[in-house]
């Protein structure tokens, strides 16, 4: 399936802006299951830096903003083609070696929910216990948006019942290393079904599996992804493959504007 994505970002101030710097993950990288065609970002109200992998392979962007600026606006657009692995990344690739994926974080630390949650999900093998952690995630905690906080970890979401997608991969992640196995964070872009305008990227969680490799599982959607799927970052959690990730001094009063289109082509 070949996709066609339109990524706006617009940040307006009330006042300027002295100066800022911006991580900027959107850019997809080809694998073996998605084949990046084409692919440009370009910045009104500021420019590129310098672009550089991270340490979980990242493609990342420094921006600057223009000095006194009161508007900046990131645009990322491209065609990528995707082949359906049934979820199935594949083995690791570097840099970060695969035993960090087993490190806790603040949004994924092991707590008396995220116990509970493990206790109550069992199976024969890793790869049939993950796919019921993720099926157990989706009764304990309801998809809800606009109820959860961007700062939530794990087990707020797990206390409150409710969250989103993020908090839905920080479970997961969180419980699978409880047991011993690596799972990252993916943030991405998602074609769906009833519409091709969005507000926000999408996040799912990758295990890692012996004989397979890393296998994602989106727990909010209940499948691993497909051919509507587009990978573009990874991490321990969401801090690691955010979009947008920055500093700035001045420019109070921000209005933020994202807006997502992803069509079939």
């Amino acid at each position: 399936m070949k996709l066609k994505i339109h990524h706006s970002t617009r940040y307006r101030f009330e006042t300027p802006v002295t100066y800022a710097l911006q991580q900027v993950r959107k850019t997809p990288k080809s694998t073996h299951q998605q084949t990046v065609l084409d692919w440009s970002t370009r910045i009104i109200g500021g420019k590129k830096e310098l672009t550089f992998e991270d340490h979980h392979n990242n493609t990342t962007e420094l921006i600057s903003f223009a000095r006194n600026t009161t508007e900046l606006e990131v645009i990322s657009d491209g065609h990528v083609v995707l082949t359906d692995t049934q979820g199935i990344v594949g083995r690791h690739l570097g840099p970060a070696p695969l035993w960090l994926y087993r490190r806790e974080t603040e949004r994924t630390g092991i707590r008396a929910g995220v116990r509970e949650l493990v206790c109550s999900v069992s199976a024969d093998s890793p790869l049939e216990w993950v796919h019921a952690l993720s099926a157990r995630i989706r009764e304990v905690v309801t998809y809800e948006v606009g109820v959860s906080h961007p700062r939530w970890s794990a087990e707020d979401a797990i206390a409150a019942g409710r969250g989103v997608c993020q908090d839905h991969t920080h479970i997961f992640i969180a419980c699978a290393r409880h047991m011993g196995i690596p799972a990252r964070y993916v943030s991405g872009y998602l074609m769906l079904d009833d519409r091709t305008t969005q507000d926000a990227m999408h996040a799912w969680a990758e295990a890692h599996i012996d004989g397979l490799g890393w296998v994602g599982y989106d727990v909010s959607n209940g499948i691993s992804p497909d051919t509507r799927y587009v990978r573009v970052a990874t991490g321990l959690d969401y801090s690691d493959a955010s979009p947008v990730a920055g500093t700035r001094i001045g420019g109070a009063g921000e209005m933020l504007e994202v807006a997502i289109d992803v069509a079939q082509q």
